[in-house]
């Protein structure tokens, strides 16, 4: 529906499609995702022009749709300690322990400007397939005695997009070193050790991430090199970049 409507609409007009259930959810490289009820799940179509700080590092987009999901939660007063955090490129994690919600973005270049649809889907109120952000909460009120309310998915899906919205004009106006201090406040990976290609490949340690987004890592003897998003996949289970 919003591929179709996408390109018919004024410039200044946004569109998001919100849904409280997916039957053919769909992840990164084709992937099945699940989608039971409780899930904050929805589409978001933004523009970006191709001559601006972010139209000249696209892949960033995912990062700050990561970064804004996690900021929806803890920037709450009272909620700034929920362990929710980001996992490159595109997951949102408890703690570096489970996955508990990811970005799917699709770009288009028409003439001088990006459509750019965003699909985010959370665990808000649903505790399996994972775990979910209610029970992050539940279980922080029972540690430190606080009596923090559950959250909505639509109360969220309203702070992520306006979080967003913010995220983008800091990077508009100020460029990646606008929003990386933040998002390494909240991401699972400093100084974490890896192996590339598989389990007995190379040592490499995680830098950060470049200026177009893609992963920085030092590997033994070599260097600083970056890794690319498209072409690889972290597992966080087996501590491994792989090539997908």
């Amino acid at each position: 529906l919003i591929g179709r409507l996408m390109f018919e609409l004024p410039e200044e007009m946004g569109l998001i499609a919100i849904a409280v259930r997916q039957t053919q959810g769909k992840g990164r490289g084709g992937n099945v995702w699940l989608s039971p009820v409780g899930c904050a799940l929805s589409t978001l179509h933004i523009t970006i022009p191709l001559h601006s700080n972010l139209g000249q590092r696209i892949p960033f987009i995912q990062h700050l749709v990561s970064l804004a999901v996690v900021e929806s939660v803890r920037s709450i007063q009272g909620y700034e300690d929920i362990d929710l955090r980001v996992k490159w490129p595109n997951d949102i994690y408890y703690s570096d322990l489970m996955k508990l919600g990811g970005v799917l973005v699709n770009s288009t270049l028409i003439e001088t400007t990006f459509h750019i649809l965003i699909g985010f889907g959370f665990n808000v109120n649903n505790s399996n397939p994972t775990i979910c952000i209610n029970d992050l909460i539940m279980k922080f009120n029972k540690k430190e005695g606080t009596k923090l309310k559950a959250l909505t998915a639509d109360c969220l899906i309203a702070r992520t997009v306006t979080v967003l919205e913010r995220l983008i004009d800091i990077f508009q106006e100020k460029g990646p070193n606008g929003v990386l201090p933040h998002y390494y406040k909240y991401w699972v990976h400093s100084g974490k050790q890896v192996r590339l290609h598989n389990d007995e490949g190379p040592i490499a340690w995680i830098v950060g991430i470049d200026d177009y987004g893609f992963l920085q890592v030092h590997e033994e003897g070599k260097g600083v090199v970056s890794v690319h998003p498209d072409g690889n996949s972290f597992d966080m289970l087996r501590n491994l970049i792989v090539p997908k």
